[in-house]
């Protein structure tokens, strides 16, 4: 019997299935990054657990022959109500994000481009131009403005701000070691851990992934820094105001997304400033533990400014009966992380293709179960919503 259950049938029935069988092939260190949280895991925990919280209040007959999911997110039609969220360096697979951007181009969805990415922007939108790039605040207005003409000049059709992160720290169950460059020395020390997974091992052809950010090289630079170069040039810049916020959705100049919004408040100034989309959103609950999940304040957000903007759900989304609930609560849509890099890590393109045919079914069998023929149709009367689930933060005055 193959060590390998899953070797001569690699598709997975579950997001659940793809976490186990990336545990299973990655290294310790690069699971642990995959996983993560912060601080005592307060705000991660919630972002699944909220889901469990809300019901369905389903038909028994006059179910819809036919259920309709495509939508446009940032002027680009997608064929169900998911796109991936950018993702920093991903040493999951080889192939790495231009692998999930092939699995999305195929599935018919977007995927977000982080500028900490692995792959550079112009590789990623030769295999999908439905790419969204994305950016912290980070280093000066000027090599700001060089980074968006360079997305821009690759063909980006959208730019994503997360301007959320606090570097919170401290984690109560331990940081994944993460190494500022792979060299011998580096090879020496993750040998252990590496060997006892031959099988991520040899997907590299016998090397470690390189941990650079291609997307923040300067011009002219052949390689960009690394991920811990990049990393304090963030933590040195001086955060942004909301002058600067609008002074980047101006200096993009097309589809703009503000990513990390909690409050009705925020949401409001988003409005003002003038983006196209804001994204609620917690950072994966990496960011400042005790964040409320972003599904509990998304209604309030939503009554706020979803005739204004458009509004997306990132932070928690397992399965497609959580799209569902997301968009019956006002999303337009949801981003997803972690879900598709364990089917990146489990299998590649087709794992993330699987990840996706997953979530479509489960936003299929809801709608069927609901009586709706049209993710457009849905509304919070179609949950069970307990009393005290939603949180409003922020008051909505502008």
């Amino acid at each position: 019997m193959s060590k390998n259950p899953w070797a001569k049938n690699p598709w997975f029935e579950s997001v659940a299935v793809a976490q186990q069988r990336a545990k299973k092939r990655l290294p310790s260190s690069v699971y642990g990054a995959l996983v993560a949280g912060s601080e005592r895991g307060q705000s991660i925990a919630d972002n699944e657990a909220a889901f469990m919280e809300l019901g369905f209040a389903p038909h028994v007959a006059g179910h819809q022959a036919k259920r309709e999911m495509a939508t446009t997110v940032m002027g680009q039609d997608i064929s169900l109500p998911v796109i991936m969220s950018p993702t920093g360096v991903q040493a999951v697979h080889p192939d790495g994000e231009v692998a999930v951007a092939r699995a999305a181009a195929a599935r018919g969805t977007v995927i977000g481009l982080s500028n900490f990415a692995s792959r550079s922007v112009e590789e990623v939108v030769a295999a999908n131009p439905a790419t969204f790039f994305q950016m912290y605040w980070t280093g000066d207005r000027d090599v700001m403005i060089q980074r968006m003409d360079r997305a821009r000049a690759a063909g980006a059709v959208g730019l994503i701000a997360t301007l959320d992160w606090s570097f919170s720290m401290g984690r109560d169950w331990g940081s994944p070691e993460i190494p500022e460059k792979v060299d011998f020395k580096t090879a020496l020390k993750f040998a252990p851990q590496v060997l006892r997974k031959p099988r991520w091992l040899t997907s590299f052809a016998g090397n470690l992934p390189d941990l650079t950010a291609p997307n923040l090289a300067a011009p002219g630079e052949a390689k960009g820094p690394t991920f811990f170069g990049a990393y304090y040039e963030w933590m040195t810049t001086t955060p942004p105001s909301w002058e600067d916020v609008e002074w980047m959705r101006k200096e993009w100049g097309g589809p703009f997304m503000l990513k990390g919004v909690c409050r009705v408040d925020d949401a409001l100034r988003a409005v003002d400033a003038g983006v196209t989309a804001i994204s609620v959103s917690n950072h994966g609950g990496n960011n400042l533990d005790g964040t409320p999940a972003p599904i509990r304040v998304l209604p309030a957000i939503a009554e706020a400014v979803g005739n204004d903007i458009e509004v997306l759900l990132d932070g928690g989304i397992r399965r497609g009966s959580d799209v569902v609930k997301a968009v019956a609560l006002g999303a337009r849509a949801v981003m997803i992380g972690r879900a598709y890099l364990w089917g990146l890590a489990a299998n590649g393109q087709p794992g993330v293709e699987n990840v996706l045919d997953v979530l479509r079914g489960g936003i299929d069998s809801a709608l069927l179960g609901l009586g709706v023929s049209s993710i457009h149709e849905l509304t919070p009367e179609h949950l069970v919503i307990a009393d005290g689930f939603a949180r409003t933060l922020g008051r909505p005055v502008r």
